[in-house]
């Protein structure tokens, strides 16, 4: 598989190129089996449906991988927690955590009801082309407390925050909690067919960097240990977005990092690479122009020129993006990086 072995700096033919969110709105074909489903969780639920949207990109625009359809907070609806996707909110749990007590009644054993996600991987893993390859995900543990914290996404991150900094403790215990589940959640994702695992960090900026390297960044590593100590062959990519002046503190086992948008690319190289392969870093907005498109692939092509690069937007496509557009760049950064 070309993109596991860009994952580990091997040689391969072209830079392999996926999109984050390539399982989405954007195809008619998705929406027609949402519309099917019912709503966003009952997606998720159904193996079957969330195997389907995951092939679809890969049928649809020929990316090299394939990532499972889900979403990153079913590990704290399964956890016990009551969580809706309102209209024009998103996400919302409408008991957020408060207390010690609030996080005691977290269930432990909250990756064996995943059932499905596991379903949807092996069924996805079945029908996927050899050469392509299947990434599972979770979200980061700190990312996960925001939204638990929090009951929905926040511009301020006050009630996660001021629970750091007033009780740093209980804030270490709920991302305790989590880490031991989303371990055992990516090392069933692995046994039922994934292969490549991605953690993603979405809110990773709103911390400063000495807490964003206490809170969140010791704890992805921590996952990513227990993976590459169990699974060596498994790749594993971190994705903690938005923390371009935090990149000389990077540190640990793990294969690849995404490096968002706002991250100059020149600055990734610099401090990580060739001891990670990169992810990224594409405008996703650069999608609704071809020549916008054609300008930056050039570009990110240039800076990683003879390192070890996997291609991927510097967050995750848009849903009005035209799909030809998306066509146009998956194709053109096969075509130019292959000469």
């Amino acid at each position: 598989m070309i993109f596991i072995d860009a994952c580990f700096k091997k040689n391969v033919p072209y830079t392999p190129v996926w999109m984050m969110r390539q399982a989405g709105r954007y195809l008619k074909e998705y929406m027609k089996v949402r519309e099917e489903a019912g709503d966003f969780l009952s997606l998720c639920k159904d193996y079957k449906r969330a195997s389907e949207v995951s092939l679809q990109p890969v049928d649809i625009l020929d990316v090299d991988a394939a990532i499972i359809f889900s979403d990153i907070l079913v590990v704290p609806l399964e956890m016990g927690m009551d969580l809706k996707f309102e209209k024009g909110d998103g996400p919302v749990f409408s008991e957020p955590l408060k207390s010690l007590e609030d996080i005691d009644k977290l269930d432990p054993n909250a990756y064996k009801k995943l059932s499905y996600v596991y379903d949807a991987i092996s069924l996805t893993r079945e029908k996927l082309s050899p050469n392509k390859a299947l990434i599972g995900f979770c979200g980061s543990p700190w990312t996960l407390a925001t939204y638990m914290i929090e009951a929905k996404g926040s511009k301020t991150y006050a009630k996660c925050k001021k629970l750091i900094y007033t009780n740093p403790s209980l804030m270490h215990t709920l991302l305790k909690k989590l880490s031991e589940i989303l371990k055992l959640y990516l090392e069933e994702q692995i046994k039922a067919g994934a292969n490549a695992v991605q953690i993603f960090d979405s809110w990773a900026s709103a911390l400063e960097k000495d807490i964003f390297f206490e809170f969140s960044f010791k704890y992805m590593i921590e996952i990513s240990n227990y993976i590459k100590e169990k699974y060596p062959h498994i790749p594993v990519i971190l994705f903690p977005k938005g923390i371009s002046g935090y990149l000389d503190g990077i540190y640990g086992n793990f294969d690849v990092f995404g490096v968002d948008w706002s991250t100059p690319l020149k600055t990734a190289k610099e401090f990580l690479s060739p001891t990670y392969t990169l992810q990224g870093n594409m405008e996703p907005c650069r999608l609704y122009d071809k020549q916008a498109i054609k300008e930056s692939v050039c570009d990110i092509l240039e800076i990683m020129k003879n390192k070890a690069h996997i291609f991927n937007l510097g967050h995750g496509i848009l849903p009005d993006i035209p799909v030809e557009n998306a066509k146009y760049f998956i194709n053109l950064v096969k075509e130019l990086s292959s000469k």
